[in-house]
């Protein structure tokens, strides 16, 4: 099973980083990420497009699967690459006292959950996020973070999935929500949540 492991870069910084910050210390993985969105939704329309030049009275089309089984082998070190380099990146920055300590124990469904409320009410999100934030049990960087690791985690599941699948609709429709994740990661990347005030 797929898992974003290996060198991640340090997470969960000092409010004051700011999003400027953020971007400097995350800026090859939503580079990865996009183009693994870009291959995802190619390696889908592969699969459709044999579908759709058969024949229609064809009960069983062959279909090469070869893009989606390829995909979901490399997206993995892919992100882990984006990552070291990232790292490497914010080591170069010339803050070195910005330098964010690594995150630790930052419960998983903490990130869900903010995932949760960006899709349904990214107001929301924020103001959840700020308010978890101010209690000092964890960071705004902190939740963000465990927030972004989380979609690319079912990213890298559902191009698990795609490649374990016979059916090639299923196969390619695994392949489109992998996009979507990738682009939510994207998004939590992106996201600007000022620090809330005491």
């Amino acid at each position: 099973m797929p898992t974003p492991s290996g060198t991640e870069p340090s997470r969960a910084g000092p409010s004051r980083a700011g999003p400027l910050a953020r971007r400097r210390r995350h800026a090859w993985l939503p580079a990865i990420l996009a183009k693994l969105i870009a291959d995802c939704a190619q390696a889908a329309g592969e699969v459709y497009r044999q579908l759709a030049e058969a024949p229609p009275t064809q009960p069983d089309v062959p279909v090469r699967l070869g893009l989606p089984a390829g995909l979901s082998r490399s997206a993995s070190a892919r992100v882990d690459a984006a990552r070291a380099r990232d790292a490497e990146r914010w080591a170069a920055t010339p803050e070195p006292e910005e330098v964010p300590a690594r995150a630790t124990g930052v419960p998983a469904d903490i990130g869900a959950d903010f995932l949760t409320d960006l899709l349904d009410d990214p107001a929301q999100a924020v103001e959840r996020a700020q308010e978890l934030a101010k209690t000092g049990e964890f960071t705004l960087d902190q939740i963000l973070d465990e927030a972004a690791d989380t979609a690319v985690l079912s990213g890298l599941l559902s191009l698990h999935e795609a490649e374990r699948q016979s059916d090639p609709s299923t196969a390619a429709a695994k392949c489109l929500a992998a996009a979507g994740h990738f682009a939510l990661a994207v998004s939590v990347v992106s996201v600007d949540v000022p620090a809330a005030t005491p």
